[in-house]
């Protein structure tokens, strides 16, 4: 029971999956702070807000309010997140995927199929005995009578 579930936990998939969860919230935590500390004081100066989630707030006659400000701030981080995670992660890893596809030279002729080697093989039987049969056309001359070692009746 414990082998199949360490069988599937080593999967590659699984694996990337869990590398994948860990970076990203340690990415999370990188690009709040960069909203925090860049995006939120520009923000403040422009909105006279001290974040964008009380930046663009606008009050509803019932006591409630619509938060324009914290909508445009998941945006920002969705799209800084999103970003990132394309130019840093994605696009490097298409590059390698597409070298490694094209390591094999597009000007090599591709490898041939075994019907192809067989007819081959074939063709070059066939040249072989065209040849041949003019060597063994003409058999070697009977010895003498004569000759050394003959023997006679």
């Amino acid at each position: 029971m414990f082998k199949g579930f360490k069988e599937f936990l080593l999967r590659g998939n699984v694996v990337d999956l869990a590398v994948a969860v860990v970076i990203g919230a340690a990415f999370n935590a990188v690009v709040q702070k960069v909203v925090d500390a860049l995006i939120n004081p520009i923000i403040g100066m422009v909105f006279k807000a001290d974040s964008l989630d009380g930046a663009l707030v606008v009050a509803l006659p019932g006591g409630g309010s619509l938060a324009f400000g914290a909508l445009i701030g998941a945006i920002l981080n969705f799209l800084i997140v999103a970003a990132v995670v394309y130019f840093v992660f994605v696009m490097p890893m298409n590059r390698l995927r597409d070298a490694t596809t094209k390591s094999a030279d597009p000007d090599e002729p591709a490898a041939e199929t075994e019907q192809e080697l067989l007819v081959e093989i074939r063709d070059l039987l066939r040249a072989q005995a065209v040849a041949a049969p003019a060597a063994v056309a003409t058999p070697p001359a009977p010895a003498s009578p004569e000759a050394p070692g003959a023997h006679r009746e």
